[in-house]
């Protein structure tokens, strides 16, 4: 299949890789980012688009999905599909599907889960928004790329899913954070803490699978100094964008609101820009009651 992959950073370029490493013919275009092995650079966004039958968007935010697809969308093939696997806000998804549809092409809203690691290895997981036809069109490419790909609704519900998934890991993380501070403080040892929490009724993602505490649990970013595989900033963006679906739907979310609060100050005020998101620990280690 002719692909064309826009926006090939940290999870795009492997993306990409992956896809050119299956056989795909790859043509890429970033504004800064070398292109992975086996992609072709084009010298624009519209080049790149060209006679491809799925696009696919790897970008920071809506904004700059917005501006990408009016240059995008002119240049695409009646019937060709605009694939976005960034995360952003579920009425950035749905104007751009409308505007591909409305150009006589189709449309995905597919972010992703499961980080660089994820991306680098080929096991995503992928939530879908958007037609049958198109789904059917793009799942050997989220095969690929993947491990799973949910196909959660009309344009929209992949946004609208990956934003619920991230509010409970944004959560679920400071929990466990405050969680291993507390043992600490309790003199309680912390392989007895990960031994009994991850086989009982605390057990989650973020202790099983990505344990914040350091030489415990499987590798994690705290096993490597917290160098981000899920940058704080990034949990920052996807809790903001929880609390925006929520308020545009008038749901409570008191928890998703005080964790956006607290990777807020984590972030924009206590240097932790630049580390994993689970470095909430040490963050929770050198702090006392209030």
């Amino acid at each position: 299949m002719q692909i064309a992959f826009i926006g090939l950073g940290n999870m795009g370029a492997p993306m990409a890789a992956n896809l050119a490493r299956a056989g795909h013919t790859v043509t890429g275009f970033d504004t800064a980012a070398p292109m992975p092995e086996g992609v072709t650079k084009a010298a624009t966004a519209a080049e790149a688009a060209k006679g491809a039958a799925v696009v696919i968007t790897m970008l920071p935010n809506g904004a700059i999905l917005r501006a990408v697809a009016d240059q995008v969308i002119p240049a695409m093939a009646a019937g060709a599909v605009l694939c976005d696997c960034s995360t952003v806000d579920v009425d950035s998804a749905r104007a751009v599907a409308d505007q591909a549809r409305a150009a006589g092409l189709d449309a995905l809203d597919a972010p992703v889960s499961g980080g660089v690691g994820g991306a680098t290895a080929g096991t995503l997981t992928f939530m879908v928004g958007g037609t049958d036809a198109a789904f059917a069109t793009v799942k050997p490419l989220f095969d690929v790329m993947g491990q799973k790909a949910v196909h959660c609704g009309a344009s929209g519900a992949g946004q609208s899913a990956k934003i619920c998934n991230n509010m409970i890991l944004g959560v679920t993380m400071i929990a466990t954070c405050e969680a291993f501070a507390l043992a600490d403080k309790l003199g309680l040892d912390r392989q007895k803490m990960f031994d009994v929490v991850s086989t009982s009724s605390g057990a989650s993602w973020s202790i099983n699978a990505y344990c914040p505490a350091p030489g415990v649990g499987p590798k994690s970013p705290a096993d490597n100094g917290y160098k981000p595989g899920f940058a704080a900033e990034l949990m920052l963006k996807d809790l903001r964008l929880s609390q925006q679906a929520a308020t545009a739907a008038d749901a409570d979310t008191p928890m998703g609101a005080l964790a956006e609060r607290l990777y807020e100050t984590f972030v924009e005020a206590e240097g932790g820009r630049g580390s994993d998101f689970s470095a909430m620990l040490p963050r929770f280690e050198t702090r006392h009651r209030t």
